[in-house]
């Protein structure tokens, strides 16, 4: 060993961002999870960012077909997966090409020598070799021959008999990953036996992973290319026990928690569609907690399957994207008249139409808000990170069961995909939902007790849930309109008047039911308020933090709640100068505030189907501050 490797540095940072790039079929999404893995159980804050194309399988060696996985681990509380990454991974030269300009000057960059061949480089829209000449001059660059040297550690492993070249070649992944876990001081058990598990049934496909992961990390050792290597020490967070959680992984377990706590079956009807399919992946394991799934042939018949659910006294759920929203509208509408529970979880997507599969977006709140014939209000539900999902869901569930209204819960393609340290509720830390069924007649008619299935409860104004075939509760469901408390049909004006405005009423009337709207003002004297929802919140929160750093005063608030708002959001925009409403749309939110409350609102406004870097929008909160 060299007297440099020897003399190695090891620095302290408070923060690394870590970025695997590679084609669609390098494995960086499993990398990348493995690597957070691993980051999780040191005890880091962490955010994650995974990027993939929408393309089934787009040319290899593109960079339509670059597949990325970024991730933020800090020794403090974080609340984004970073603006730019410390260091990069590029396993091809499309990588390199898709991701460098999102490199600082400085960064440190890891590249894959054996892919930077004149026909990569050609698929990538090279036409020289930018190793060199000189684009990736203002970076740190380590030229590491990957693909050779990882199906040289397998084959030395296993004498080449127990996979083939192309098999080994796979691995290289797992190399990226040992070397990354190295020159970070990450554990290496862990990943040892993920492989072990995950490739159980083929145990020389686990032999070579795991010898390319270990051929990885000791190269790390060896070389004289990295003479510094870093930590980053666990961060210190409140006491409790803590896993790591995708956000679409916690909506499922909320949705599971939902039902225990209404004591209801939860049964999903769904169609497959990105970004919420895992949502149906992962409940259709859960059926020993009373869950059942449907996958349904098309969006109407799995909307349409969720509220048959609700009628027979399930809790009945539905998961789609933007798409499927458009196609579910009448039957959402359908749930209104009928006014019975019913959770639509809509994980928006770029759009409009098909758009942009695999990229997130905030573009359907008005959708949620107006998309259907008639006046049809629908209380709306946004979670703010991933772990947040889990509330959201028990909440949604709340208003739906209580109310005995649809309601929809937005989440988007950022917080379905991301994950974050979650600290798992104690069953004490959660409401009651119990519910409970009319089993009797609930009116004296002229011929004795009868059952009116819209007989209101004075407070919340919801209608009585009654199961089908309940003795002597029977009564008529459909579409049409019903009179108010008998619930026959009814084509009388004033009627229907009187319903439409009952309805409305009872959405309205959440306000009371929901948190105020907080604030957050370290000062106590700022004159500008950053008013965001959804996914918006860790950008907007970071972005905050940097503001303050400079001396400058700014409030932040964030609404869970989009319709109704919170009884006290007017008083709260009125009490500012100035209001900012950054949105990955073009002014939804800004457009609703506006109309409701008389507030001039700032909009900030992004649809590139990427989340916003906190720095930018310091930039933006510093120049509405000094004007």
């Amino acid at each position: 060993m060299s007297e440099q490797v020897r003399e190695r540095e090891t620095r302290r940072l408070d923060r690394v961002v870590v970025r695997f790039a590679g084609d669609s079929g390098d494995g960086m999404q499993l990398t990348g999870e493995q690597f957070t893995s691993e980051t999780a159980t040191f005890g880091n804050d962490l955010s994650t960012l995974p990027d993939f194309p929408a393309e089934i399988r787009a040319p290899a060696g593109t960079p339509a077909g670059v597949s990325g996985f970024q991730l933020h681990f800090s020794d403090h509380d974080i609340l984004t997966p970073g603006d730019a990454p410390d260091v990069l991974v590029a396993m091809n030269p499309a990588a390199l090409k898709a991701n460098l300009k999102d490199l600082p000057p400085g960064a440190n960059l890891i590249v894959n020598t054996d892919s930077f061949t004149s026909g990569n480089l050609k698929k990538a829209g090279y036409a020289t070799d930018p190793l060199t000449d000189g684009t990736v001059d203002p970076f740190v660059v380590h030229r590491v021959p990957l693909t050779s040297m990882t199906i040289n550690a397998v084959h030395a492993t296993d004498g080449g008999g127990g996979v083939n070249k192309k098999e080994a070649e796979r691995a290289k992944n797992m190399f990226a990953l040992g070397l990354m876990c190295w020159l970070y001081h990450r554990p290496t058990e862990g990943t040892v036996s993920f492989l072990e598990k995950k490739f159980g049934k083929r145990p020389e496909i686990a032999a070579a992973n795991i010898a390319a992961f270990r051929a990885g990390f000791n190269y790390g050792e060896t070389t004289e290319s990295f003479t510094v290597t870093y930590e980053v020490a666990p961060a210190r967070m409140k006491s409790g026990t803590y896993r790591r959680i995708s956000g679409n992984l916690a909506l499922s377990y909320g949705l599971i928690a939902a039902g225990e706590l209404t004591g209801l079956q939860v049964y999903l009807g769904s169609y497959p569609i990105t970004p919420a399919s895992d949502i149906l992946h992962e409940l259709s394991k859960h059926k020993r907690f009373g869950v059942r799934t449907f996958q349904a042939e098309d969006e109407i018949a799995g909307i349409g399957a969720a509220l048959g659910a609700s009628f027979g006294g399930s809790l009945g759920v539905t998961t789609t994207s933007g798409p499927g929203v458009a196609l579910k509208s009448e039957t959402i509408g359908l749930a209104v008249s009928l006014e019975l529970p019913l959770v639509i979880v809509d994980i928006q997507r770029g759009g409009p139409s098909t758009g942009l599969p695999t990229k997130t977006e905030q573009s359907d709140l008005l959708q949620a808000m107006f998309g259907r014939n008639g006046e049809a209000p629908v209380p709306i539900v946004a979670p703010r990170s991933p772990g947040d999902c889990f509330n959201a869901a028990v909440e949604a569930a709340r208003l739906a069961t209580k109310y005995r209204t649809p309601v929809f819960l937005l989440s988007d393609g950022y917080l379905a995909n991301g994950s974050e340290p979650w600290l798992l509720p104690t069953r004490e830390e959660l409401p009651d939902l119990t519910v409970s069924f009319a089993t009797e007649p609930n009116h004296t008619g002229t011929k004795g007790p009868e059952f009116w299935p819209y007989l209101r409860d004075p407070e919340t104004l919801a209608r009585p849930w009654a199961i089908p075939g309940t003795a002597g509760l029977e009564h008529r469901i459909g579409g049409i309109e019903k009179s108010d408390g008998q619930g026959n049909i009814s084509y009388d004006p004033a009627n229907h008047d009187r319903m439409v405005r009952l309805r409305a009423a009872k959405v309205a009337g959440i306000a009371g039911d929901i948190p105020s709207l907080e604030i957050e003002d370290p000062s106590g004297e700022a004159r500008v308020l950053v008013l965001g929802w959804g996914s918006t919140y860790g950008p907007i929160a970071a972005g905050c933090r940097r503001v303050r750093a400079k001396g400058l005063k700014v409030a932040q608030a964030h609404l869970r709640h989009l319709n109704p708002f919170p009884a006290n959001t007017g008083e709260i925009l009125r009490s500012y100068d100035k209001v900012v409403i950054p949105e990955m749309n073009l002014g939804q939110l800004r457009m609703l505030i506006r109309a409701e409350y008389l507030v001039d609102a700032i909009g900030y406004n992004q649809v590139r189907g990427l989340p916003f870097k906190a720095a930018e929008l310091a930039g933006v909160l510093e120049d509405v501050i000094n004007q």
